[in-house]
């Protein structure tokens, strides 16, 4: 298998830490509004990275952390007169739905920074102890950059070159900084923001100190993949890199992995430009298996370009695999219950000949456009092959090997029937005509037949009101 390193600028062979298993450490969103299409793609292509992961016999621990306090948070509640907990508390459930929406595996830890003060305040403590970081007057405290000697590897940046041109790590209060280069690691409180007692200041936490101690935690103070958009490489990653490896005296991450832009009708997504678009606002209008086949359908480290008429062809793409899988189930119902003939069991190993092409390329730097189209070539030959005198071991063979498949990419295609709204009238109508004739059981039936499709009654003054669950 082999990922393309950030690090090393070219693809590597992967080799874990330990045999059988993956650490792995994506950075999660910010939690002050409803995530949008472009917090989805890494979200996405870091689940199917793990997914294919588990698939090759891994045992993965992957964690992925909510930022829970920030400026962005503390100015919602503010607006609304709320403490920053109430927001994010919101929002990590509304990340939580979209997610579930997009078949994102939940993480085997979701860690939120405000729980976690205790291990950030150590860590900075033990960067001063090492020489690495310095309290200034107002009890901020620094990291000294240029006492990480390594520091610019992962986006290969020169450190002079940063200080004679390059603002991006310059913040607030330099006057007090030893170099203009130096970052805050611990920043004192604001009127009306939350903030923990130090022994340098009542404040809070620098942004990229709190994956430094995240990571450490659950994962270990050295770990196989870092993960996350390609808009975290400088200063966030950098930072965090630095932070870690000078804190723990051994390197961070072994493979750095990371994801390009996604853009908006060829243009940089923006609420300005009115092209700014939520999970949820997708949800309205597709299924967000949709988004999830649209998202893989290219290579994650090329940028990706959305627009309605790709989603269109993302929709038709995943409905082509998902009536292959349909058009199965239908024969299955009517299948002869017989051993599989010899020509079939030549068809199945011909069809697991598509599972190789898909390993190929999913081994090959998690190439899912590839994938996706060798999960196309197998809908093909199974379209041409299930016939309706086939027998049930060979259908079900072939059903197995395309939902394995999409299944690894995070695809749902095997879709549950959903009842017709008319058929939810005409079941209630029955109801209704049972209860008025006492027939109680048959009643209780048809609502407990109802909930397990997911339909759920309600007996109002107004009638019987319905919603599905």
């Amino acid at each position: 298998m082999q990922i393309y390193n950030t690090l090393s600028k070219r693809k590597e062979e992967f080799k874990p830490l330990e045999p059988g298993k993956v650490k792995m450490y994506v950075c999660g969103p910010t939690v002050y509004n409803l995530i949008h299409i472009g917090n989805a793609r890494p979200m996405i292509v870091f689940d199917t990275v793990r997914r294919y992961m588990e698939y090759k016999g891994y045992e993965v621990n992957y964690v992925s952390n909510f930022t829970d306090v920030d400026d962005k948070i503390i100015k919602k509640a503010n607006e609304e007169g709320v403490e920053p907990s109430v927001i994010s508390e919101r929002y990590i459930a509304e990340c939580k739905k979209d997610m579930e929406g997009m078949n994102i595996k939940p993480a085997t830890k979701n860690p939120k920074a405000t729980e976690e003060i205790g291990g950030m305040l150590d860590m900075i403590q033990t960067l001063i102890d090492k020489g690495h970081a310095y309290p200034a007057a107002d009890g901020t405290v620094y990291f000294r950059t240029r006492s990480f000697k390594d520091y610019g590897k992962l986006s290969h940046k020169n450190l002079d070159d940063l200080q004679g041109g390059n603002r991006s790590l310059l913040v607030s209060g330099e006057d007090q900084k030893e170099d203009p280069l130096d970052f805050v690691l611990w920043k004192p409180k604001k009127e009306g923001e939350p903030y923990w007692d130090s022994c340098w200041c009542q404040g809070r936490p620098g942004w990229h100190i709190e994956c430094s101690v995240m990571s450490k935690r659950y994962l270990g103070e050295e770990i196989d993949i870092h993960a996350g958009g390609e808009d975290l490489i400088f200063p966030h990653h950098e930072n965090e890199i630095a932070q870690s490896e000078a804190a723990n005296d051994k390197p961070f991450a072994r493979y750095w992995m990371h994801n390009a832009f996604l853009n908006i009708d060829n243009r940089k997504m923006s609420k300005s430009l009115g092209n700014f678009f939520t999970v949820r606002e997708i949800s309205e209008k597709y299924d967000l298996q949709v988004l999830r086949f649209f998202m893989l359908s290219a290579h994650y480290r090329s940028p990706l370009n959305f627009s309605a008429d790709l989603m269109e062809a993302a929709k038709n793409g995943y409905e082509r695999i998902v009536t292959s899988v349909d058009n199965l189930k239908f024969l299955l119902e009517k299948a002869a219950d017989a051993e599989m003939s010899e020509e079939e069991k030549q068809l199945v190993t011909e069809a697991q000949g598509f599972e190789t092409k898909f390993d190929e390329a999913m081994d090959d730097d998690f190439n899912t456009a590839d994938a996706l189209a060798a999960i196309f070539e197998l809908v093909k030959f199974v379209n041409s092959n299930a016939k309706a005198d086939s027998s049930k071991a060979f259908l079900e063979a072939l059903k197995q090997e395309i939902v394995t498949l999409s299944d690894i990419c995070g695809l749902i295609v095997d879709k549950k029937a959903e009842m017709l709204d008319s058929d939810i009238e005409a079941l209630i109508e029955e109801r209704q005509a049972a209860r008025k004739a006492k027939n109680f059981a048959r009643a209780d039936e048809i609502r407990d037949e109802l909930l397990a499709k997911g339909i759920v009654l309600e007996d109002t003054r107004e009638g019987v009101k319905w919603k599905r669950a």
